[in-house]
């Protein structure tokens, strides 16, 4: 029996104040309004009738813990928010002005090259999966359409969505934005963030969630001046903070489904993790030791096995590079440093010897 938990009612409550439109796929969605990750799993938009943004709801930094940054209890936070700012309008409306972007490449997914064989509507009278158009495709589609014009991708195309901990910050799961953390010699430290901040507004945009901090982070330029008013003690205190021309680059995009056609391109279809401590040391390795995790077996994925990896080689220099790097990092220079049809060389550890193999970027 599943025994319904206080915030259950408290969500019921509050939805019915709400029209719910619930919408499964990304056929034919308006990519002038619905701007957000296209990444996540679950994402939510408060909007007034006249399509008006009051915010966003829905976060993600892990693959394997989807839900480690969303909570009911957040959940329910932003839906008051959302209610106390509809309850001020229109007197609110010009403070919500930027939580709309701007025009899109294209205004429905299906117009990408890569996505037209998808059409408006579902094939409910046939292969309805495979017609379904996933929100996460979108971002590829972007990433693959600039890939072939042979330019590097612009680092808000590679870093999309930035999350808090990029300028420093951790923030509570169960509240709008509250500060639990402040990295040291971070920007957010800098700019005079503290743990029990409640960030009430950044960029002058009023804040009901971690999505909505995203959102002012994805349309921020590098290098940036972003101003926030946090509640400290029961009053309001303006902060500034500064970003460096690189501040994008502490993000990690591997949990990130958009990151496959990365790999795809970049890695020949491998997945690479770092390898533990504990283990560099057992193998008497420094500097750059990549585990091998997967290679792709089939399509445009297995450039790699075609070239000769395999699962469980480590990769201990790449395209020149031996200092010890992430999978990010090493997507990151090739996406910036390479383009399609240079040829990668990459030496591996083979049980206890080390061979050089080459594949070319897709």
């Amino acid at each position: 029996m599943q025994v319904a938990r206080p915030q259950d009612s408290e969500l019921r409550k509050l939805l019915e104040k709400f029209v719910c439109v619930r919408v499964i796929q990304g056929n034919s969605l308006d990519l002038e309004l619905f701007q957000f990750d296209y990444d996540l799993t679950f994402a939510a938009f408060f909007m007034n009738a006249d399509r008006t943004i009051y915010g966003r709801y829905g976060t993600r930094s892990s693959r394997k813990k989807p839900e480690r940054d969303i909570s009911m209890q957040g959940f329910v936070s932003a839906l008051e928010g959302a209610l106390e700012l509809h309850a001020r309008f229109p007197s609110v409306r010009e403070s919500l002005a930027a939580k709309r972007g701007g025009k899109p490449r294209y205004p429905v997914p299906e117009h990408y090259p890569t996505l037209k064989r998808f059409t408006p509507l579902l094939n409910y009278g046939g292969k309805v999966a495979q017609s379904c158009l996933h929100c996460h495709q979108i971002n590829s589609a972007e990433i693959e359409m600039l890939h072939s014009k042979k330019s590097p991708l612009p680092e808000k195309i590679f870093y999309p969505w930035p999350l808090p901990g990029s300028i420093g910050l951790r923030l509570s799961a169960s509240e709008r934005a509250l500060v639990l953390k402040v990295n040291p010699a971070s920007a957010a430290q800098e700019a005079g963030f503290r743990r029990g901040d409640e960030i009430l507004s950044f960029q002058n945009q009023p804040i009901l969630s971690i999505a909505d901090i995203q959102w002012v982070l994805h349309n921020a330029p590098s290098p940036a001046k972003l101003a926030a008013v946090v509640k400290r003690a029961g009053k309001n205190t303006r902060l500034n903070l500064n970003l460096d021309a690189g501040w994008r680059r502490n993000a990690d995009i591997s949990w990130r489904e958009s990151s496959w056609p990365l790999r795809r391109m970049g890695l020949g279809g491998m997945v690479l993790e770092d390898l533990q401590d504990s283990n560099r040391k057992k193998r008497g390795l420094d500097g750059m030791a990549l585990w091998v995790k997967h290679v792709g077996q089939y399509g445009q994925h297995r450039t790699a096995k075609d070239a000769g990896f395999r699962k469980g080689e480590i990769v201990v220099e790449f395209d020149g590079m031996r200092e010890r790097l992430s999978e990010t990092e090493i997507l990151a220079h090739v996406f910036q440093k390479r383009k399609p049809g240079d040829i990668i060389s990459v030496k591996i550890l083979r049980g206890d010897k080390r061979k050089l193999l080459n594949f070319p970027v897709k």
